[in-house]
């Protein structure tokens, strides 16, 4: 199977720059995986899609201020990134310029608040990090960091910073937000539980390697970066009620789909569990565990797209990505949802 079985032509103009000012009016892409149908509808019409016992699970992780501008001693400028924490103030980083960047080096952040010690080059050219702070980490983050948008958007303002956050987000740790999550409302959210929908949660912490892109020509051949998770009994045993009396599990995004994915057995069942993940989905895949998905429309040849191919098939995917575009449907982080159940 090559990567180019999943490229499509997307006009720049589509690729979302700014959040939806309410959050669940973005429109929702409705895609029937059985009849091969498309409908358009509105996010918060998500709810009719839902049934009493079914069990929504979400990923509450929460994006860190995970990127940094320092100098280093020389006084030259350098950017990090923060990947994940590898043990107490360890941590992988991405970072530019990366050749200058040799074990040993010392950068300052802050006027001089926090310092980093780079200790180790890592695949890929990532770096191994050791910082050293007076106080609270997390604090000093919010003070001098800022927030990781994705590349492709280039006009972010402040508020739309603040928007790169689900309204469920609780535990520190990801390097970019589960965007699939961020359409939800606390007030929608409340509608679906009064249905008498589950809601479960998971967390996956995102990491920059979830969308690195494929650059090998098979797509067999590629690599995922690993990914820290967490389920909790409470939330394995809403999952398996569902499971067990026939109702749907519905992942909500990719990351959610990839930790049920990871910890089901064949049966569909899943139990607490923490560990990491390195687990690639892409057509042939059989589901365990998930029965649809939301999520947002993702780049061409990505591993994400490859994900979504593997639940609703790549011919059909690829036909409703096409009419995304055709409907002028906005892309990736702040853009449009799809449902695929």
């Amino acid at each position: 199977m090559k990567v180019s079985d999943f490229n499509y032509e997307l006009p720049e103009n589509l690729i979302a720059q700014h959040p939806y000012d309410k959050r669940d009016e973005a429109r929702l892409m409705v895609l029937n995986k059985e009849n091969e149908t498309i409908d358009h509808k509105i996010f918060k019409d998500i709810i009719d899609y839902l049934n009493p016992g079914d069990c929504l699970v979400i990923n509450n992780t929460k994006v860190i201020p995970a990127r940094l501008y320092g100098k280093k001693d020389t006084g030259a400028n350098v950017e990090f990134l923060l990947l994940k924490r590898i043990e107490g103030d360890s941590w992988e980083a991405m970072v530019r310029p990366g050749n200058k960047l040799k074990p040993g080096s010392i950068v300052y952040f802050g006027d001089g608040i926090l310092k980093a010690t780079v200790l180790d080059i890592l695949e890929g050219g990532n770096r191994k990090v050791e910082f050293e702070y007076s106080g609270i980490f997390n604090e000093i983050l919010d003070k001098i960091g800022l927030m990781p948008l994705p590349p492709y958007i280039t006009k972010a303002n402040k508020e739309d910073n603040e928007k790169y956050q689900t309204v469920y987000a609780k535990y520190d740790g990801s390097a970019a937000a589960p965007t699939a999550g961020l359409h939800f409302t606390e007030e929608l959210l409340e509608k679906i539980k009064s249905k008498g929908i589950q809601i479960a949660n998971v967390t996956l912490h995102v990491g920059i390697g979830t969308f690195r892109p494929v650059k090998v020509e098979n797509v067999e051949e590629h690599e995922m970066h690993s990914e820290h998770y967490y389920i909790k009994k409470e939330d394995a045993d809403k999952i398996n009620l569902a499971k067990k009396n026939g109702n749907k599990v519905i992942a909500v995004g990719t990351t959610s789909c990839r930790v049920l994915e990871s910890v089901a057995d064949e049966r569909g069942m899943v139990n607490e569990t923490e560990n990491d993940t390195s687990i690639f989905i892409y057509p042939g895949y059989k589901f365990k565990c998930i029965d649809s998905l939301i999520t947002n429309f993702h780049l061409p040849e990505s591993t994400l797209i490859m994900l979504v191919s593997s639940l609703a098939g790549k011919d059909f995917i690829m036909k409703a990505y096409n009419e995304a575009v055709k409907e002028e449907y906005k892309f990736f982080s702040f853009g449009d949802a799809m449902l695929i159940f």
